[in-house]
C-alpha cells in the first residue's frame, strides 16, 4: 500500500462514525498507472569492458556486467546462469552466452543453451537450445567462440569425451558434432576452422565447409610438454593469432593467419636468477594490446602448483624484444592480488585487474598508475572481454 492510500485509510477509519457521506468525501484518488521502459545503452566507448562475474559463492547467478573505465559507471548487467562461457561477436553488437539453468534452481530438469543478447539493449536477441553436454568450466575465450564471419558459433562439449558444436547462428539452430578425439575447446583459426587443444601438447585442427559440416582435420606437431611444463589453456588474441603461457612461464606464440598454425619458438617470462621462483597464475593470466605489442601478466612468488593463485605483480613485455619493460606492483597498491587482467585496443589504453577480493582496479596501461578501484562489479570477476 502506497502512503497516501495509508493515510486516505488511516483518515476513513477516524470518521468512521460520521456517516457514511462523510467518509466518502476522504477518499483517497486513485494513484496514475507506472510504465516502466528500457533505455538504450549509451555510445560505445573505447575503454568498456565486460566484466564476467564467475559467482562463485552461488555459481547458478552469474553475471556479465558492462563497466565504463573512464566514467567508471556501471552501464549494465547480462544475467548468466551456470559456469557460463561469455563471448562477443566478430563486430560486438552481440554477447554470446553459453549457460545452463536447472528448473529448481540448483536441480531439477536441465538446459544448456546459448544465449544472444544484443549489445545496444542488452535485451535478449535470440537463443539455441543445446544438447546437455557443454563444458562446464572456468570461462575462457575457448568455451565459445564465434567464427570470424560471425555465420557460426562453436561450443565445446565434455561429457567426459570431448567434441564440439557447431551452430548457425543467424538461423539458431545447432548444424552438428564433432567430435575430437580428446582434444578440449574451440579455438578459431581460420575462416572455417576450430582447433582444439590435446593432452599429447598438440593442436587438432578441424576444417568446414559451407554448411558448418567437417571436411578434414589435421594434428599439428608437439608445442609444449604436459607433463613437465603445461600451459594454461586461457589463450591470449595476438596480432596473428593467440599467446599460450605454461606454468613456469614459458610463452608459446601460435600463429593463425595461414592454412595451419604456425608455431614459434618459445621465450621465457622469467630469467634464469627467477626460474622456479616467480610464477604466473590466476584466471585469466595475460592480455595484449596489439597496437603497443605489449603483454602484461600477472606474477606471484610460488613453488610448483601455485598457477591458481593471484598476481603481486604485473609485469609488462615488449612483444617484439621479448624483455620485460615494467613491473607493476599490485599489493603495494593496497591491492589484493590480481587474478584476472585484461588491456584495452586503443592508443591510450587502460588495464582492468581483478582482485581476489572481487575488487576491479583499473590502471593507465602505459604508466601503471592506478586510476580507480571499483568494489561493486560482483563477488569473482575472472574473466574480462574488451570490444
Amino acid at each position: 500500500m502506497g502512503i497516501r492510500q495509508l493515510r486516505a485509510a488511516l483518515l476513513v477509519l477516524s470518521v468512521s462514525t460520521m456517516g457514511s457521506a462523510t467518509i466518502g468525501a476522504f477518499a483517497a484518488e486513485p494513484l496514475a498507472s507506472e510504465e516502466f521502459t528500457v533505455d538504450s545503452m549509451p555510445p560505445k566507448g573505447p575503454h568498456w569492458v565486460y566484466v564476467i562475474d564467475e559467482a562463485f559463492y552461488n555459481e547458478i547467478d552469474s553475471r556479465v556486467r558492462v563497466f565504463d573505465g573512464d566514467s567508471y559507471r556501471h552501464l549494465g548487467q547480462i544475467d548468466a546462469g551456470f559456469n557460463p562461457g561469455v563471448i562477443l561477436s566478430p563486430d560486438g553488437k552481440t554477447t554470446g552466452v553459453t549457460t545452463t539453468y536447472f528448473s529448481r534452481g540448483g536441480h531439477g530438469a536441465r538446459t544448456d543453451i546459448v544465449e544472444f543478447t544484443d549489445n545496444a539493449s542488452l535485451a535478449i536477441a535470440g537463443e539455441i537450445v543445446l544438447p546437455p553436454k557443454r563444458a562446464m568450466m572456468e570461462p575462457t575465450y575457448f568455451n565459445l567462440s564465434y567464427a570470424p564471419s560471425g555465420r557460426f558459433a562453436y561450443v565445446a562439449y565434455i561429457t567426459p569425451a570431448m567434441s564440439f558444436g557447431v551452430l548457425d547462428v543467424a538461423n539458431k539452430k545447432v548444424v552438428t558434432e564433432v567430435d575430437t578425439a580428446g582434444c578440449a575447446l574451440v579455438i578459431p583459426t581460420g575462416p572455417s576452422s576450430v582447433s582444439s587443444l590435446c593432452d599429447s601438447g598438440r593442436l587438432l585442427t578441424v576444417a568446414l565447409d559451407g554448411t558448418g559440416h567437417e571436411t578434414s582435420r589435421a594434428l599439428s606437431e608437439p608445442f609444449f610438454d604436459p607433463d613437465a611444463d603445461p600451459i594454461f589453456v586461457q589463450g591470449i588474441p595476438s596480432a596473428t593469432g593467440y599467446t599460450f603461457i605454461s606454468f613456469a612461464g614459458q610463452v608459446h606464440d601460435v600463429g593463425f593467419s595461414g592454412d595451419k598454425p604456425v608455431i614459434a619458438a618459445p621465450w621465457s617470462l622469467v630469467n634464469a636468477a627467477e626460474r622456479g621462483v616467480w610464477r604466473p597464475g590466476g584466471q585469466q593470466i595475460g592480455a595484449i594490446n596489439r597496437r603497443l605489442a605489449r603483454l602484461y601478466v600477472p606474477m606471484h612468488k610460488g613453488d610448483e602448483g601455485a598457477h591458481k593463485e593471484g598476481g603481486t605483480e604485473i609485469w609488462v613485455f615488449d612483444l617484439d624484444t621479448h624483455k620485460r619493460i615494467a613491473r607493476w606492483p599490485v599489493t603495494a597498491q593496497h591491492l589484493k592480488p590480481a587474478i584476472a587482467v585484461q588491456v584495452t585496443q586503443d592508443d591510450k589504453p587502460l588495464l582492468f585487474t581483478g582482485g581476489v577480493d572481487g575488487t576491479v582496479a583499473v590502471w593507465d596501461a602505459v604508466t601503471g598508475h592506478v586510476r580507480h578501484t571499483e568494489k561493486t562489479l560482483g563477488q569473482s570477476p575472472w574473466f574480462f572481454l574488451t570490444p
